[in-house]
């Protein structure tokens, strides 16, 4: 049993001692093998390496070359450009000279032929000075003959010669001047005329426009669009029940009322703005505003004819008549308001007839209804005068007062002292400054043209015309204008005025110089 087992232990002793020998001698060969595969990676490495860094070497050599090619052909293309641009410069050099050149030559030819001609002109100078001399020696020769032969000296030739010419110079002016003043009275008519028509055309346009249009103010442009309503039944209603257009355009917040008639105008005008406050714009809405307004219109116009006769003091004039008086107040005369017109007439004609120790209620009476006519003259054919005078007499006004109505604008001849009152009120009211378009424009312009004048001075601050154009005063700027220069200025701002304008009485030139030092006491 001892043997036996020991041969198993040996035999196991046996076989690791062959493993590891076994171990050994593999790895042996094994680092043999992968040292030997080393060293051939790293020669073939160094191989590669070396044969980089040639590939280097030689890739830089080339690019070396490359880099002095490319900067030798620009430095040669550089040099090139440069020989280019100075032979083109020289060139251009070369060429400007050749231009100086032959400027200087054709400056010397012309300096040559200038020379040449003050020459020939300086030898025509002295043969024209001695041709005078022959010519004044043959004129003193022919007069001498001709004195002889005439027996008449030079200066009693001039004077008979004068004589004559003068007679037919009289004659010829005096056919001349006869035959331009009949041309320009041929002309002075026709360019009248042309200066009428024209003046007619250019006023007649502003003036038609003021006074047929009313203006009524809108809350908003939407409002527009209701007063036309569906497809304009709304417009063609209001335009059919008061005869008056309705121009709704691009105006801002604005229907303007277009009609020769104010008393239309105006019941339009109230119908339209009660429909806007009430918001309710319909055909129907739009019959019962304007039947409205109509008779408000015709209680304002009652009213007003009413109060016209109490404020003169006149009674028991017809009702019609009073009527027709307040109407006036929608009528204007180059727009004086009618109504005030015949007011103010009314009383200066009581004024006058008390001064003159007149009846001061027949004249009121007849002031107030001088231009009764107006009221009516819009519907009926016939001048105001003539209307005027016929109402009076349907309404059973007195002879006297029908006479001052027909003879107020000279048609007949007055037949009383209230007559001659009234026109020279209604004259008087007519020309107060200010009361009507033609005086009020002149009145205007003569202030504008007095300061205008004064303004054109040197030295003027500002200029005021006061009192009705009366006195102009003038201030000017103390450092510009002395004491001495203010005289000066007055007297010829004074010829000025006097040259250029036409105005009654006298104006006071006030020319005032001020210094001014103001501090304040803290």
């Amino acid at each position: 049993m001892g043997p036996m087992s020991g041969s198993p232990i040996l035999t196991l002793v046996v076989a690791l001692v062959t493993l590891v020998i076994s171990a050994a001698v593999s790895a042996l060969i094994t680092y043999s093998v992968f040292k030997k595969k080393q060293e051939q990676t790293i020669g073939n490495a160094e191989v590669k390496a070396r044969e980089i860094l040639d590939e280097a070497l030689k890739n830089a050599e080339e690019k070396k070359r490359e880099g002095l090619l490319e900067v030798k052909e620009e430095s040669i293309k550089a040099k090139n450009e440069l020989d280019r641009e100075i032979k083109d410069r020289r060139a251009e050099v070369q060429r400007s000279e050749r231009r100086v050149q032959q400027k200087e030559e054709s400056l010397e030819k012309k300096l040559d032929a200038l020379e040449k001609r003050e020459t020939a002109l300086a030898a025509r100078e002295e043969d024209l000075a001695k041709k005078k001399e022959v010519i004044s020696k043959l004129n003193e020769q022919r007069l001498q003959e001709l004195e002889r032969i005439s027996g008449l000296t030079s200066e009693q030739a001039k004077d008979y010669l004068l004589k004559i010419v003068e007679d037919d110079v009289k004659h010829e002016t005096a056919v001349l001047i006869k035959e331009m003043e009949n041309k320009a009275k041929e002309e002075a008519d026709k360019k009248a005329k042309e200066y009428v028509i024209g003046a007619i055309q250019k006023c007649a346009a502003d003036h038609v426009s003021e006074a047929s249009i009313s203006v009524v103010q809108l809350p908003g442009d939407e409002m527009k669009g209701r007063i036309i309503g569906r497809e304009g039944r709304n417009i063609k209603t209001l335009e059919t029940m008061t005869g008056v257009e309705l121009i709704i355009d691009d105006t801002p917040e604005a229907v303007v009322l277009s009609g020769f008639d104010p008393i239309r105008r105006e019941v339009a005008r109230i119908a339209l703005e009660r429909l806007i406050v009430d918001g309710r714009i319909h055909p129907a809405r739009i019959e019962e505003a304007v039947e409205k307004a109509r008779k408000e219109v015709e209680t304002v116009m009652k009213e007003e004819g009413e109060a016209a006769c109490l404020d003169v003091g006149v009674h028991g004039i017809h009702p019609e008549l009073v009527r027709l008086l307040g109407k006036m107040k929608y009528r204007t005369s180059y727009g004086q308001n009618m109504l005030k017109h015949s007011v103010e007439v009314a009383q200066l004609c009581g004024l006058l007839a008390a001064e003159m120790g007149l009846d001061v209620r027949v004249a009121k009476r007849a002031g107030l209804l001088h231009d009764i006519g107006k009221s009516v003259d819009h519907e009926m054919e016939g001048s105001h005068v003539q209307l005027g005078t016929e109402l009076c007499r349907k309404y059973k006004e007195s002879a006297t007062v029908i006479n001052a109505v027909e003879a107020h604008h000279g048609d007949v001849e007055p037949t009383s002292l209230i007559a001659c009152i009234v026109q020279a009120a209604d004259a008087i009211s007519a020309a107060r400054p200010g009361a009507r378009r033609e005086t009020l424009e002149t009145y205007t312009t003569r202030l504008k043209q007095l300061e205008d004048i004064a303004n054109n001075y040197k030295g003027v601050d500002k200029s005021f015309a006061i009192q009705a154009g009366r006195e102009i005063r003038v201030m000017v700027v103390p450092e510009q204008v002395t004491d001495d220069d203010m005289v000066l200025m007055a007297r010829d701002i004074s010829k000025q005025i006097e040259d250029e304008l036409e105005y009654p009485g006298q104006i006071k030139v006030s020319v005032i110089r001020e210094s001014r030092v103001v501090d304040y006491a803290k």
